[in-house]
């Protein structure tokens, strides 16, 4: 079957050249870092984890999220969410890959991760957390190949796979909750020592993958021969509005608990976040704007009569997963750092090489799920 990604127009080839370009500029400036170590990223002793480690965090949320296609499908029967199921286990592989890479690139020396496995300790988070990642990159993979191919051939999918599907809702759970508690079991965070960490984490993975997901159904709907369903579309719409409902709700608890009590250890970080801290405001334009995209996007999501037509809601799911971005994949992981155990409050932000080291990165992502998708068009055309 992948010999269909090999077939395809100009635009579509320019579009893979530009990704291989993307891929080839932040490959170079791996080498760079791989020879000069992580001085020339924005990391210190300060702050141990950034950038790559954010993004790290906000995907695992975005490949935990197929479960919201998969669970009503096949434990509920619906019917309607039959076309996207294929494409939220694409998408859940692509970024679980992603996931490793940006794993790969935070490490000094890549391959010591290999310690994990040749000295494995059961007793760390870290330990579980890659024997999550992992075994759920091999749950979707061995899903997606064997519904898809019976698929292919109008057959329907062996039993035997069943329960392996029935394993990958809970699994799919699992890789957010087992991330959240790597952050949440720090005792020395104060930002991050808190028992709502899991949920949020799962509130926010639930909103910005199916928002993905609807933009990518859409572009598809318009630009290629394949439809979800209007249905199917909108129902995700839902789905993305409870869970960011809940998102922007745990998060207003989180800020009325360190405010209220005043606890100087608590409030700092989001002083850091909100208003700035020593001097150190660079977070503070993107969390604002993380908070006015999500309240825009849930005025348009709550109402029934905006959620319902299909520019609004492209627009709505930009701004949710814009919001949870910014929230995730700038501000959680360097908030935890600064001010310090110590209340040192030092600057972070990525550098030059961190950022296209990361746009490869995303890029090598995108690549995977643009070949896996245009498989998935071209079988279904010939099926048809």
């Amino acid at each position: 079957m992948i010999e269909k990604a090999l077939q395809g127009n100009r635009t579509y080839w320019t579009w893979i050249g530009a990704l291989l370009a993307v891929m080839i500029i932040g490959g170079l400036f791996y080498l760079k870092q791989f020879n000069e170590g992580l001085t020339i990223t924005g990391l210190s002793r300060d702050v141990t984890w950034g950038f790559y480690i954010a993004q790290f965090t906000f995907m695992v949320g975005v490949a935990a999220s197929a479960v919201m296609v998969v669970l009503p499908y096949y434990l509920h029967n619906y019917k309607a969410f039959g076309k996207l199921t294929i494409l939220g286990e694409f998408i859940a592989i692509a970024s679980v890959i992603v996931c490793m890479g940006f794993i790969f690139v935070d490490m000094g020396q890549p391959f010591r991760i290999l310690n994990v496995f040749l000295h494995p300790s059961p007793q760390s988070l870290m330990f579980w957390d890659t024997v999550v990642v992992f075994g759920y990159l091999m749950l979707n993979v061995v899903i997606s190949r064997v519904t898809f191919s019976a698929e292919r051939k109008g057959i329907a999918p062996p039993k035997w796979i069943k329960p392996i599907i029935y394993l990958s809702i809970p699994w799919a759970v699992s890789i957010h909750t087992v991330t959240a508690f790597l952050y949440s079991g720090l005792a020395a965070r104060p930002f991050w020592m808190t028992a709502i960490l899991g949920p949020r984490f799962l509130a926010t993975a639930f909103a910005a993958g199916p928002a993905l997901l609807i933009l990518i159904a859409l572009w598809m709907r318009r630009n290629t021969n394949f439809d979800a369903g209007h249905d199917a579309i909108h129902k995700l719409g839902i789905i993305v509005t409870y869970a960011m409902s809940v998102n922007v709700f745990f998060i207003t608890v989180e800020v009325f608990t360190a405010v209220y009590s005043g606890i100087p250890e608590h409030i700092s970080h989001f002083k850091l976040l909100y208003t700035g801290l020593e001097g150190n405001n660079t977070l503070v334009p993107w969390m604002w704007g993380s908070s006015l995209f999500a309240i825009i996007s849930l005025v348009l999501l709550i109402n029934p009569k905006t959620r319902s037509k299909d520019k609004i809601l492209a627009f709505s799911s930009v701004l949710v997963f814009l919001s949870i971005w910014m929230d995730k994949g700038l501000g959680m992981v360097v908030a935890g750092f600064v001010p310090s155990p110590v209340g040192k409050v030092v600057h972070y932000s990525p550098t030059l090489p961190e950022v296209m080291i990361s746009l490869a990165v995303y890029s090598a992502g995108i690549l995977i799920v643009t070949i896996l998708y245009k498989v998935a068009l071209s079988v279904r055309e010939s099926i048809s």
